[in-house]
């Protein structure tokens, strides 16, 4: 499994597809396969950010369907915006949201065999 991060609009996905060309492939945009979906082909989801936030919105929770994504699909990789720079924002939810999101991407760096950060389409390989 892989990690990508990096700011909105940083070239991650197109950096994702350059490096790995991938014969098969799936992209998902901002939100992840169902446990029912099974597939040969390597997952990629974009955008990761947004179904965490959708999640919440909806009431759900992302670090226990996250947690099941990692364990179906080893041949995963997550692309997300960085959010937790800047301004700490007023809204309780946005604040909830931020933190959530940074507590499940430590999980997910820590399951994962690589993990990148990508700013104005230059790499830099954390793990």
């Amino acid at each position: 499994m892989k990690l990508v991060i990096g700011g909105y609009a940083q070239g991650k996905l197109s950096y994702v597809l350059q490096k790995y060309q991938l014969p098969k492939y799936r992209v998902y945009d901002g939100t992840i396969p169902t446990e029912a979906e099974q597939y040969e082909e390597t997952v990629i989801v974009n955008h990761f950010h947004q179904w965490v936030r959708d999640s919440l919105l909806k009431k759900g929770c992302p670090e226990q369907e996250v947690l099941t994504l990692l364990d179906h699909y080893d041949r995963c990789i997550i692309i997300s915006d960085e959010i937790g720079n800047g301004i700490v924002p007023i809204d309780p939810f946005e604040r909830e949201y931020r933190e959530r999101v940074g507590k499940i991407l430590i999980t997910i760096a820590e399951r994962s065999d690589e993990v990148e950060r990508v700013i104005c389409g230059i790499v830099q390989k954390i793990k």
